[in-house]
């Protein structure tokens, strides 16, 4: 094969827990009589709230086909390439099994959004019922030099507390603010999903929504912009990188000769998967000779009767830009190169253009 897909799972795969039944079809056409794939896969999620391993183990489960951790891209991924951040103590925020997570990608000192609220008690105070009923001496000064936002919390009013604490006082929370300590310490981010979807028939909050009222928060205090020392998950460039590094890779392992020319991306958001499939695609052409192409479903976020606006200016009166802040508005990123029904369209569409036969 001379191309290989990269396949978002929310919305494409699956709703929620439930697998979406083109799927399993889709995949059964992907793989010969041993489970082995025919063309390289990967699977590239925005999802940040697992590991790996547990991600492929889910999928094999769902999909009927066996899927290894080096197929799966989860949000976070990339930060195994961030290692001058692996040894620092750096506050994480998410939910999950979020040390595990973060040591897995190589960070040596993670602490907990939890782990700070009982060092520092009195920080937490919205919730009357969860206040200390005794006031604790603050323990010896400790200090956090990097926030890592790997995807919404369950307790946002806490999360959004103690993140503000950590950034307004560089790192050394429970001591009193210092506004003019900018730019604050390094914030990673993951994620930037205004919105996905599960069983609900409307989409749900995503971690963009978090980091939409984190920004806007800190804008209100201080007067100034919140700054990411990186973004990543879709629509990233870097995800995409290191989603065809993946590519590559499977395809070295297997021993394919022929270089892969195509990627495909399949997903069901305009704004993470053809934004940033697109935007790889610029980046690939002006690079090597390879292409990424967008592919929609409509099993998830897109609806072919929402509409696209034609002016990101002309948003507040129009359908509303879901992308992130830090991301310019251009119609052409948010134009797919195909749209078909579901995944088993797509698998089908692009062994037609690839006149592929399994």
């Amino acid at each position: 094969p001379s191309f290989g897909f990269l396949f978002d799972i929310d919305g494409v795969l699956v709703r929620g827990k439930t697998p979406i039944p083109a799927a399993r079809t889709a995949f059964q056409k992907l793989v010969n009589s041993q489970g082995q794939f025919l063309v390289p896969v990967v699977f590239v999620t925005n999802a940040g709230n697992c590991l790996r391993q547990k991600k492929a183990d889910q999928l094999s489960h769902l999909l009927g086909v066996p899927i290894s951790q080096d197929q799966v891209m989860m949000s976070h991924s990339p930060l195994r390439m961030f290692k001058h951040y692996h040894e620092k103590c750096v506050l994480v925020s998410g939910q999950g099994p979020l040390l595990d997570i973060a040591q897995d990608l190589g960070f040596c000192q993670p602490i907990t959004i939890d782990t700070l609220r009982e060092k520092r008690p009195l920080l937490d105070a919205v919730d009357h019922d969860r206040r200390p009923s005794v006031l604790h001496s603050q323990e010896q000064l400790f200090s956090l030099s990097t926030v890592v936002l790997f995807g919404e919390p369950v307790r946002w009013e806490t999360s959004l507390q103690l993140i503000i604490d950590v950034l307004l006082t560089s790192g050394y929370p429970g001591n009193p603010y210092e506004q003019e300590n900018y730019p604050h310490i390094p914030v990673l981010a993951c994620n930037m999903d205004l919105m996905w979807v599960a069983e609900a028939q409307s989409p749900r909050f995503g971690h963009g929504t978090f980091m939409v009222c984190l920004e806007n928060i800190y804008k209100k205090i201080t007067g100034k912009d919140l700054k990411y020392e990186v973004l990543m998950g879709k629509p990233s460039r870097l995800t995409y990188q290191y989603a065809e590094h993946l590519i590559r890779a499977q395809a070295l392992q297997r021993s394919w000769e022929q270089p892969i020319h195509t990627l495909y991306a399949v997903g069901d958001n305009l704004m993470t998967d053809v934004y940033g499939a697109n935007l790889w695609e610029n980046e690939l052409a002006s690079a090597t000779a390879a292409h990424c192409r967008s592919v929609l479903v409509c099993t998830g976020v897109y609806s072919p009767h929402s509409e696209v606006p034609l002016d990101a200016r002309d948003s507040v009166t129009q359908t509303v830009f879901h992308g992130h802040r830090d991301f310019r508005f251009d119609p052409g990123l948010v134009e797919p190169d195909h749209i078909v029904p579901d995944v088993d369209a797509a698998v089908d569409l692009v062994f037609q253009l690839e006149n592929f036969a399994p």
